[in-house]
């Protein structure tokens, strides 16, 4: 099925921008993104006519719905304090009509962190991440320098290891940490991430 509705979609040259596929009891669902430069009439007519196809939806896209992520990784006191100031400042934003939303993982280990910290480059709509513990350093910090030059923020705790240095900014309260955070990656608000870059709060 996959391969007969991305062939529908390339025929009428839509450009696929997200793919998400997931089992909903015996069938599965299939939920696509994508930008199309000509009527969209015709390219859903023909997907219903696929062989397989029980239903079709029109839906907003994940990012009008949810907007653009911030990922909080770390330990487990540290992740709670900085989605705390990060979720209050994303409702301070998301009431004047912008789409930010918080996650987080509560995550040790050098190898386990370094992993997370790539992972949440592929992940979709991440615009920053914070790093929120009291040691981290070794492949965790080469693993955001990586990230970094992908286009990803990255924003540390002051904390014990090398992760401070790799990090674009680094804040000591854990709540500021996430409030800035919001702020950098919010269109209604002011704060430039990129005049702030190795700066320490």
């Amino acid at each position: 099925m996959l391969s007969a509705v991305t062939k529908v979609l390339a025929d009428h040259q839509a450009n696929i921008r997200y793919v998400d596929l997931h089992s909903a009891g015996d069938l599965a669902e299939i939920y696509f993104e994508f930008s199309l430069d000509q009527p969209e009439k015709p390219l859903v007519a023909d997907l219903r006519r696929l062989d397989g196809v029980v239903s079709l939806e029109e839906i907003p896209s994940f990012a009008k719905i949810y907007g653009k992520r911030i990922i909080v990784m770390g330990g487990g006191a540290q992740v709670g304090q900085v989605a705390l100031g990060a979720i209050a400042e994303a409702d301070r934003h998301n009431i004047r009509g912008e789409r930010i939303s918080v996650d987080t993982i509560p995550l040790v280990g050098e190898q386990e962190l370094a992993a997370a910290v790539r992972a949440a480059a592929r992940l979709p709509r991440v615009k920053l991440l914070v790093l929120a513990g009291s040691l981290m350093g070794g492949a965790i910090s080469e693993a955001v320098e990586e990230v970094r030059r992908n286009g990803l923020y990255v924003i540390s705790l002051n904390m014990a290891g090398s992760v401070p240095d790799a990090a674009d900014l680094v804040v000591s309260d854990p709540v500021q940490a996430g409030v800035m955070a919001v702020m950098a990656i919010a269109d209604t608000a002011t704060f430039d991430l990129i005049r702030q870059q190795k700066r320490r709060y």
